[in-house]
C-alpha cells in the first residue's frame, strides 16, 4: 500500500430543512390555525481516529465529503427527518489544520477519538411558532441555515515511542529490521528508504515499544532538501531518539561532522523536538578492525562532546542492539510511570508536544506558503500580453 501521509480535503455539513407553512384543514373543524413543522437539523461532519488505518491515500482519490441534509417540515405539526451525520475515519496521529485560517483543529491520538469539524445547519421554523393572540393565521417561517463548509489539510504522524535520526545509508533500516519483524528495504546506496517504516520491538509477552525509521537527512532538511521536511515531523511524536552514525562511511567523510549538521538541521526544524532526549548510536563498527574500534568511539564522542548515552552496535550482526533495545524499554517505561504519578511531569510532556505541533506546523505552511508563491509567479510569467513586446519577426523567404 502506497504511503500517504499529507491530503486535503473538503467537508461540507447539512443544510437545516426548512420550516413549513401549512393551515389546519379538517372538516367540520373551522377556523383550524396553523399547523407547519420544523425542519430537521443538518448532519454534521465528524472525524474519528481509526488504528486500522495507516496511510491517507484513500483521501487522494476522494476529497469530497458532505454530510445529509435536513429534510423541511410539514403540516400537523409534523417535524422534518434530521439529516445523518457523517463520520469519516482516519488514522490515529492526523493532525487536522482548516487551510483558510491555517488554525489547527484537532490532533487525533487515540484510537476512537471523535471531532466535530464541520457543524449541520439549524432547522428553520415553522409557522405555528409565530401564532399569538393579535396574528392567529402567521405566514411567517425561517428558512434553515447551511451547514459549515471547510477546506482542510490532513497530516499523519506515526505514532511510534523511539525515532530513528541520521543520513541515508546509516543504517537505520538494518537497525529496524534487526530488533523488530519491520521489514523495510535495504541496499548499498544512500536514500533507499522514501517512506517511514514502523516496526515493534517485543522483549517478552507484554513488553515492546513501536519504533520509527524515516527516511534519511541531508544538509538543507530543514529548509527543504531532500526528504527530510516531509517526514521530520514524524519525530514529534516519538519520546527517544536514536541518533544513528556510520562509524566508517564509504564516502570517507568525517563522522562528526556529519552528526553535527543533523543535529543543526533538527534543531532548525524544531527547537523542542532537538530538546528531546537522544542517544548517539555508532553503527557499523563490523566495518572497523578490532583494534582500531576504541580509538574511532572515543575520537567521535570527543569530537562532538557527547555527555549522554552512547551504544555501540552493529545493526546487521546485531551486535549491541540487544543491550540498545533493553535500555530504551527501561527509559520508556520510567518515563510513562514518571508521567503518571507526576502531575507536573504529564503537563511538560503535553507543553513540549504542542510546542513541537506548533513548530512542525510553521514550518509546513513556510513550504506550502513558497509552493504557493512559486506557482502565482509561474502564473504571472505564463500570462503575459503580446502587445508589450515590439518585436519585428523576418520571414525567410
Amino acid at each position: 500500500m502506497q504511503f500517504v501521509d499529507e491530503a486535503s480535503i473538503i467537508v461540507e455539513a447539512g443544510r437545516g430543512g426548512n420550516g413549513c407553512l401549512s393551515f389546519r384543514r379538517e372538516k367540520y373543524v373551522p377556523k383550524g390555525g396553523p399547523d407547519g413543522g420544523d425542519g430537521g437539523h443538518g448532519g454534521s461532519v465528524y472525524l474519528v481516529g481509526d488504528d486500522a488505518l495507516n496511510t491517507l491515500i484513500d483521501f487522494k482519490y476522494q476529497r469530497f465529503y458532505q454530510a445529509e441534509s435536513g429534510r423541511p417540515g410539514q403540516g400537523r405539526q409534523m417535524s422534518g427527518r434530521a439529516g445523518s451525520d457523517l463520520v469519516v475515519k482516519v488514522p490515529v496521529g492526523t493532525t487536522v489544520i482548516d487551510e483558510d485560517t491555517l488554525e489547527v483543529i484537532a490532533d487525533i491520538t487515540e484510537i476512537g477519538q471523535q471531532v466535530l469539524v464541520a457543524q449541520g445547519g439549524r432547522r428553520g421554523l415553522g409557522n405555528i411558532h409565530f401564532k399569538s393572540s393579535t396574528n392567529r393565521a402567521p405566514r411567517k417561517t425561517t428558512p434553515g441555515t447551511d451547514g459549515e463548509r471547510r477546506n482542510l489539510r490532513l497530516e499523519m504522524k506515526v505514532m511510534a515511542d523511539v525515532g530513528l535520526l541520521g543520513m541515508p545509508n546509516a543504517g537505520k533500516s538494518t537497525l529496524i529490521r534487526s530488533v523488530s519483524a519491520a521489514k523495510p528495504k535495504v541496499a548499498d546506496y544512500p536514500f533507499t528508504t522514501l517512506v517511514p517504516n514502523l516496526g515493534v520491538v517485543k522483549l517478552g509477552m507484554h513488553e515492546h515499544f513501536v519504533m520509527a525509521d524515516v527516511p534519511g537527512l541531508i544538509e538543507g532538511a530543514s529548509d527543504g532538501a531532500g526528504l527530510g521536511l516531509r517526514f521530520l515531523k514524524h519525530l514529534t511524536r516519538t519520546r527517544l531518539l536514536f541518533h544513528v552514525v556510520d562509524v566508517a562511511p564509504f564516502d570517507e567523510s568525517d563522522p562528526v561532522e556529519v552528526a553535527r549538521a543533523i543535529a543543526h538541521e533538527l534543531e532548525q526544524f524544531s527547537p523542542t523536538l532537538a530538546e528531546r532526549p537522544r542517544w548517539l548510536v555508532l553503527n557499523k563498527l563490523d566495518l572497523v578492525p578490532e583494534e582500531e574500534r576504541e580509538a574511532r568511539v572515543a575520537a567521535i564522542v570527543e569530537g562532538l562532546g557527547w555527555t549522554g548515552p552512547v551504544f555501540r552496535i552493529s545493526a546487521i550482526s546485531g551486535e549491541g542492539t540487544d543491550a540498545l533495545v533493553q535500555a530504551a524499554h527501561r527509559w520508556l517505561t520510567d518515563q510513562r510511570r514518571l508521567e503518571h504519578e507526576d502531575e507536573e511531569a504529564a503537563e511538560h510532556e503535553r507543553e513540549m508536544r504542542e510546542r513541537m505541533e506548533a513548530e512542525a506546523v510553521a514550518r509546513t505552511e513556510a513550504r506550502l506558503g513558497r509552493r504557493r508563491k512559486r506557482r502565482d509567479q509561474d502564473d504571472d510569467d505564463d500570462d503575459f500580453d503580446d502587445d508589450d513586446y515590439d518585436v519585428e519577426v523576418e520571414y525567410a523567404p
